[in-house]
């Protein structure tokens, strides 16, 4: 029940109001008896500094990021992790006493994710990463410093496939399509394959890889999470592969965020239980 002492986070993005974040955090809050709540905040582009100034001002604990303005939010803060600072992006915002610290947990909360979930430790294998945009960037930098044998990054445009490839250090490299098929994990970090996306002449959106390179043995990871099995995904299963969706990483980079702002370990459980529910009743709304 909400009080004078209730302590308050939330998160800022636009469009919001689809966020899973509420769901997941509230739930948190409520199976370890915290006496937090989490709201959503519509923050139109162009607004970030001005949400995080008032969000300072009511002191608010802890904010959530998300597009477009985790980039936007940095000039507003006192302090980012190496994380954030190396990625230019922030999607937590942890009070600090009177200073504000940015912090990225998208690249954490995917290995998070393949090591909790799926017993699946990165140490010595060879991952392809496809994309290089913002969820591509984070990944790859976590995956590296996770003890990665190599990190491709396979992407349309070179030179962005060359800038995500550097966070990575010497074990990452820019590489072609031809490179899935040497992998031992797979990742998709392109909004490609979604399943009920199709291109303006009607023909179904293109998938990020052709399933034809993928071999025994991989693991394949699509960061997409609605629908929960991506034509990628369908195929990989088709071929007997291990099919992981983004649902695991959303969870771990909330959890993330909850040990940053409580200092407490997160009840992944019903953190989990909570997201999914929310799923199901969306694919049933759809």
């Amino acid at each position: 029940m909400l009080s004078a002492r209730t302590r308050l986070a939330a998160v800022i993005g636009h469009p919001v109001r689809h966020s899973l974040s509420p769901t997941i955090f509230n739930a948190a809050f409520e199976a370890a008896g915290l006496d937090w709540a989490y709201a959503a905040f519509e923050v139109a582009e162009g607004n970030a500094p001005t949400a995080v100034a008032g969000a300072r001002a009511l002191g608010i604990d802890g904010l959530s990021v998300t597009m477009p303005h985790k980039a936007a939010v940095i000039p507003a803060l006192e302090e980012l992790t190496p994380d954030a600072e190396a990625l230019g992006a922030v999607n937590c915002i942890a009070r600090v006493g009177d200073r504000l610290v940015g912090h990225n947990t998208d690249g954490p909360g995917l290995v998070d994710a393949l090591a909790v979930d799926e017993g699946l430790d990165l140490s010595g294998r060879r991952v392809v990463v496809v994309g290089a945009g913002g969820a591509a960037r984070a990944v790859i930098r976590s995956i590296a410093r996770a003890g990665a044998a190599s990190v491709v990054v396979v992407n349309r445009s070179p030179e962005p496939a060359e800038r995500a490839a550097a966070l990575g250090g010497a074990v990452a490299r820019v590489g072609r399509p031809e490179d899935v098929a040497e992998a031992d994990v797979v990742v998709n970090a392109t909004p490609l394959g979604m399943g009920a996306v199709t291109a303006l002449d009607g023909q179904p959106e293109p998938l990020p890889l052709d399933p034809e390179r993928l071999g025994a043995g991989q693991v394949v990871v699509d960061l997409i999470y609605h629908p929960p099995v991506t034509p990628l995904l369908a195929a990989a299963r088709a071929k007997g592969l291990v099919a992981v969706n983004g649902l695991g990483m959303l969870v771990h980079q909330a959890a993330h965020a909850y040990r940053i702002w409580t200092q407490e370990e997160p009840p992944l459980a019903a953190m989990s239980a909570a997201v999914v529910a929310a799923l199901e009743e969306r694919t049933r709304s759809d």
